[in-house]
């Protein structure tokens, strides 16, 4: 078997290969992840990847090894800002998919800007770093994993998906006592929906075809109305909004709804359908089990699901972070791909660290 490449400065425990039982090696002893950040305006960034790299002189994604401990998300975070000055603030996550293989793995992370801005090279992985327009992508020549998967990562690169919660309709539908204690019932309500968002969604939930055609994980939008007595539930957290549980990963909206509760959801529903300008990528799911308000979300283009869906996926949350279990890990293994994140056949990843 012929060597493959050590980085120079190992910085974690992480920072080794992991050896197949066919003899491939694979790079990260934590597994490892990549990230494919898009702008709206500028393309997707790329990494030239260095000629002494595997692969070198392709172009793929920044990304690399996974520190002990540490989750998906934040390693392919970590590494685009370690490698490609990528700035963690100014992104938002919008899906992941995996390569599990049992003994390693890798995530491949997408992220979406929410303000423009300049790459720069922070180390000898790089010979360049550049925006590339998507329609421009393949013209590359591409790390072989990632020319393979960017089919199926450009068809998702608009995918969007808001959750507007109908926090006094999903609070009563339990008999626990809330009654007793409607703001608190709120707060309680709004710390899971916060730690559901920084783990994000198994994208099977969104999937409608029921043949686990959109594999992986999903970072929905989630927007909390409160109404009546709840109002003042988070009212510490500035703007309405709480702030992101991790790395990219996005806020939590507290709205906060002067008179009916019911009208400021479908004011809130009309703004998200208005803002996909249409798009069957772009998605609004209103959590609710009043019908009135159902038909009423409906007839403004939102979708409706029930408060027993929204509390499956807390109390899987739940019971997630009670097993110790990563923010962004346990995605779908037939999610993706080596091809995503350039997983070579000999076992180089796309972009040493």
């Amino acid at each position: 078997m012929s060597d493959l490449p050590v980085p120079a400065h190992p910085r974690d425990s992480g920072d080794a290969w992991v050896e197949a039982p066919d003899g491939r090696r694979y790079w990260g002893r934590y597994g490892a992840a990549g990230l494919l950040v898009h702008d709206a305006d500028a393309g997707v960034l790329l990494q030239h990847r260095a000629e002494w790299s595997h692969f070198g002189g392709t172009w793929g994604l920044p990304g690399g090894a996974r520190h002990e401990g540490e989750s998906a998300v934040a390693g392919a975070v970590r590494e685009a800002g370690e490698e490609a000055g990528v700035p963690a603030e100014l992104l938002e996550i919008g899906f992941a998919s995996t390569l599990d293989l049992g003994f390693w793995s890798y995530v491949t992370v997408v992220a979406r800007t929410t303000q423009a801005f300049a790459p720069q090279i922070g180390d000898a992985e790089s010979l360049e770093l550049r925006w590339v327009p998507v329609d421009e992508v393949d013209a590359l020549p591409l790390h072989p994993g990632f020319g393979a998967a960017w089919p199926m990562l450009r068809s998702r690169l608009a995918e969007r998906i808001g959750i507007v919660v109908d926090a006094a309709n999903v609070v009563g539908s339990r008999p626990d006592g809330w009654w007793r204690d409607r703001r608190g019932a709120a707060e309680r309500l709004l710390a899971r929906v916060e730690q559901l968002s920084a783990r994000g969604v198994d994208a099977v939930q969104f999937d409608d075809s029921g043949h686990g055609e959109r594999p992986g994980r999903v970072w929905p939008a989630f927007e909390v109305v409160l109404e009546g007595r709840a109002r003042t539930a988070g009212a510490e957290r500035p703007g309405g909004v709480a702030p992101a549980a991790g790395p990219a990963t996005p806020a939590v909206a507290v709205v906060r709804a002067p008179g009916s509760g019911d009208d400021e959801i479908v004011e809130v529903a009309a703004r998200a359908v208005a803002r996909g300008a249409g798009s069957p990528a772009v998605r609004t799911i209103v959590v609710t089990a009043d019908r009135e308000l159902s038909e009423r979300v409906r007839s403004v283009g939102a979708e409706v699901r029930g408060p027993g869906w929204l509390l499956d996926l807390l109390d899987g949350a739940d019971a997630a972070e009670a097993g110790g279990a990563s923010a962004s890990d346990g995605v779908s293994e037939a999610g993706g791909v080596s091809e995503a994140g350039g997983v070579s056949e000999d076992g180089g990843v796309g972009g040493v660290a």
